[in-house]
């Protein structure tokens, strides 16, 4: 939500929930946040938020009940029919977006952006920055963010990183398009990719054009053994946890990968994009650590921070660091500068250490309340993959409904949530949903989860 600052806070978050009913944003009967929990959410006191549901109450938006809460009025309806052209060309990131409840995988809880710390350390960096940063820059980034990172993934991750052989880039999208074009520059044809998961990955290393052949996925992981079977010049990997399936790397494959790209001279890239977010042990190191020369590791700011911050990287061996640099130079020539040196100060000041922490424990609980909800009120379902991420995979029963019937009937309660097939899972033996537990903000999980609960047990 869009917060106009010219005319006060208050006038600002009134003009915004105005139009969220006017287009069709806000549904009639739509139930919202309490006035507490919304002022949490936006950063802002609690009075302003009373004071903006009151006037609009008494403009005839919103209705306000005791025991009830505050739901949008039953008369108020859109003015314009709601746009779908959006969310038919990117279904896994549009569609739903005007239901009250968001269980969609892919998004950490957008309300937990750690906005104080955030803005200390882009104080702190703009105090110390010399004048030639805000100039053009080293194409490969920023050397306080790369220095940063180099210690912070070989302490957590267990990476192998030079900070010369560090990539930033303008997002984990961006990351591997960059790669895929440095492997064809290089005569690379063909990838392996996972059978299951995100399109947009696919779209994206065939506009570098490379070709992709799929690799099976079992509860042991990608099967490494099908490369043998079929030329690859690369192949791409979720070995902490895989999307959307949630199984890890076995270790047994995780040699296996690595013994590939000894015998061929293939690369191994790495997508270690929520690594940092197991549950039940230690994260297991990245397979970046068992060979430096020939996987190449990426990780992103995405899940551990927000996607709108638009900040990854790779960690590059240095056989294929000169044609990524061109590459990166023909994109957009330098990921910006701000944001790079507030990431580098949040790393060094160990406020990124703290809020991985503080995330880790609250997505873990949610984790727990989804798995105790599922219990009582859809006994039937089993939740599958490792404790660990923000997603967890809903295998349903013999004789469910299709996860096309599923998905309309959620939305009919108001709720955003994905079935298997939308990332590869069409083959699958039984239908299941992708639930992205760490989406919503915190007011409104629970009502997520009875809406999930409700959906499973119809």
């Amino acid at each position: 939500m869009e917060l106009r600052s010219g005319g006060g806070l208050r006038s600002g978050l009134e003009a915004a929930l105005r139009s969220a009913v006017r287009d069709g944003r806000l549904a009639p009967g739509t139930r919202l946040p309490s006035s507490r929990a919304l002022a949490q959410d936006l950063g802002l006191a609690r009075n302003t938020v009373a004071d903006a549901y009151g006037q609009l109450v008494a403009e005839g938006w919103l209705t306000a009940r005791q025991g009830s809460g505050t739901r949008v009025a039953p008369g108020a309806r859109p003015q314009t029919p709601v746009s779908r052209s959006v969310a038919l060309a990117f279904p896994g990131l549009a569609a739903g977006d005007h239901l009250p409840y968001d269980l969609r995988p892919g998004s950490p809880d957008l309300s937990s952006f750690p906005r104080t710390a955030w803005v200390a350390a882009t104080r702190q960096a703009m105090a110390k920055a010399p004048h030639d940063a805000f100039g053009y820059t080293d194409p490969r980034g920023r050397e306080e963010l790369r220095q940063a990172l180099a210690e912070y993934l070989s302490r957590v991750r267990g990476v192998r990183a030079d900070p010369d052989l560090i990539m930033v880039c303008t997002g984990y999208v961006q990351a591997i398009g960059l790669l895929g074009k440095a492997l064809v520059e290089l005569g690379g044809q063909r990838i392996a990719v996972e059978a299951l998961g995100f399109p947009d990955t696919l779209t994206v290393l065939r506009a570098s054009s490379l070709a992709t052949t799929p690799l099976p996925v079992d509860e042991y992981g990608a099967d490494i053994g099908a490369l043998a079977g079929q030329p690859a010049d690369a192949v791409l990997l979720t070995p902490a946890h895989q999307f959307p399936s949630g199984v890890a790397l076995s270790p047994e494959r995780r040699t296996a990968a690595v013994a590939w790209a000894h015998a061929t001279g293939g690369v191994v890239i790495e997508d270690d994009y929520d690594g940092e977010f197991r549950y039940d042990r230690q994260p297991v190191g990245a397979l970046q650590g068992l060979d430096p020369a020939n996987v190449v590791y990426a990780g992103t700011a995405s899940k551990s921070l927000a996607p709108g911050v638009r900040l990854a990287w790779l960690v590059v061996p240095e056989r294929l660091m000169e044609p990524v640099v061109r590459q990166k130079r023909l994109a957009d020539r330098q990921s910006p500068v701000i944001d790079q040196l507030t990431l580098a100060e949040l790393i060094a000041g160990g406020a990124y250490d703290r809020h991985v922490r503080r995330m880790r424990l609250r997505y873990r609980q949610r984790r727990d309340r989804l798995v105790t909800a599922l219990a009582a009120g859809a006994p039937d379902v089993r939740v599958s993959g490792i404790a660990a991420g923000l997603h967890a995979v809903i295998e349903l029963p013999d004789g469910s409904p299709s996860e096309a019937e599923l998905v309309k009937r959620a939305a009919g309660l108001g709720l955003a949530v994905t079935g298997m097939e939308m990332y590869g899972g069409s083959g699958a033996e039984r239908p299941a949903l992708v639930v992205g537990y760490g989406t919503p903000p915190e007011h409104s999980f629970a009502g997520a989860l009875r809406a999930l609960c409700a959906t499973l047990a119809a």
